[in-house]
């Protein structure tokens, strides 16, 4: 049994972006690591096509957040696969 004074032990936070190589995890710059994900998002719609990807946004996300997602996700992806838990 914890007490109220017992906190679990906080988590690493990664402050720089990482990159995986031969398995493991190294530092990178951005640019890097930006580029590295917009490759690996193209190689997917490449193999699979745009219908590969969808997003799911959140009713607690600000509106413009949520518009800036589905902008996202139709113009630069080339998907319509949205969806959000405002209907629940």
């Amino acid at each position: 049994m914890t007490s109220k004074t017992d906190h679990p032990k906080p988590l690493a936070r990664i402050t720089k972006p990482m990159v995986r190589e031969n398995g493991e995890l190294r530092e990178a710059s951005w640019d890097e690591a930006l580029t590295r994900a917009a490759d690996g998002f193209s190689q997917a719609i490449n193999d699979r096509g745009h219908e590969t990807f969808g997003l799911f946004s959140c009713s607690k996300s600000t509106n413009e957040m949520n518009y800036a997602a589905q902008k996202f996700i139709r113009t630069a992806v080339g998907s319509n696969n949205i969806d959000s838990c405002n209907r629940t």
